[in-house]
């Protein structure tokens, strides 16, 4: 059985340490979570203390951790997810500014926005029953806030607890006739300051985007997070995060959906 005064003290101090904008490092040992489970108690009891605190509601989800090598350096052999707060999901094109985050990065990803309701009776999901839920597709920016954190110390249990870094998400337009791309294939391209950086496709996150939909949904469906239409879902990065300068420009496209775009300030 979970210590629920100890979840509730990992809760505070991270919301006491975003608040206050202090470095991101591994929980103590008095405060590691001694199971995943734990982790996840945490990170629900921090939702709880944002939505109380204005950044709610809940407006989607996000996965984390998708490639072996990450898994590997953080100790875990699954993905994770966090919450995505609807003050939080920007339209492009937005204007950032760092001063807003503790340090930002940006990932390059593929969301989703649901149609109709994930519940647990249809679980467990798959990319091919999971599709079917989605309404449109859109290209995204998740915005991550790693609070300067030291990338050599990191462990999943302190991330899960942290929401795993989601400071947000912004989005390009929607776009609904999507179901006769191949989202495996799909090329996809990073425009940094007005010259392509880096090329690649949809699926390179899990190998298929709606793998990761699917995911989602079973943790959310087993944890009783809602998964209800007009939420927006992330799908994992295609390419490594970046972060950006004070005068970036960055796109990210999408081939058969579209453009998103941000320009970062001081």
């Amino acid at each position: 059985m979970a210590d629920q005064a100890k979840i509730e003290k990992i809760a505070a101090r991270q919301f006491a340490e975003h608040r206050d904008r202090v470095a991101f490092t591994p929980l103590p040992p008095d405060l590691m979570p001694e199971t995943m489970d734990d982790a996840y108690l945490a990170a629900e009891a921090l939702r709880d203390l944002w939505i109380e605190g204005g950044r709610g509601p809940v407006g989607g989800y996000k996965i984390a951790l998708t490639s072996k090598p990450i898994q590997e350096l953080c100790g875990v052999d699954k993905p994770c997810g966090g919450f995505v707060f609807a003050e939080t999901i920007h339209p492009s094109p937005a204007r950032l500014s760092l001063g807003g985050y503790g340090r930002l990065a940006l990932e390059f990803e593929l969301a989703v926005r649901l149609g109709r309701e994930m519940t647990a009776g249809a679980a467990p999901y798959t990319a091919e029953t999971a599709r079917d839920y989605v309404d449109v597709c859109l290209p995204a920016f998740e915005l991550i806030d790693d609070r300067r954190a030291d990338y050599a110390t990191l462990d999943a249990m302190s991330m899960i607890s942290d929401n795993v870094w989601c400071g947000g998400v912004v989005v390009g337009p929607p776009v609904a006739d999507w179901q006769g791309l191949d989202l495996v294939t799909t090329p996809v391209r990073m425009i940094w300051n007005g010259e392509v950086a880096e090329e690649g496709v949809t699926g390179a996150a899990m190998g298929n985007p709606m793998e990761s939909l699917a995911w989602l949904a079973n943790l959310a469906t087993e944890r009783g997070w809602p998964m209800t239409p007009g939420m927006t879902i992330i799908t994992g990065s295609t390419f490594a995060t970046r972060h950006p300068e004070p005068g970036d420009q960055v796109v990210y496209a999408i081939d058969g959906i579209g453009d998103v775009e941000v320009t970062i300030e001081a």
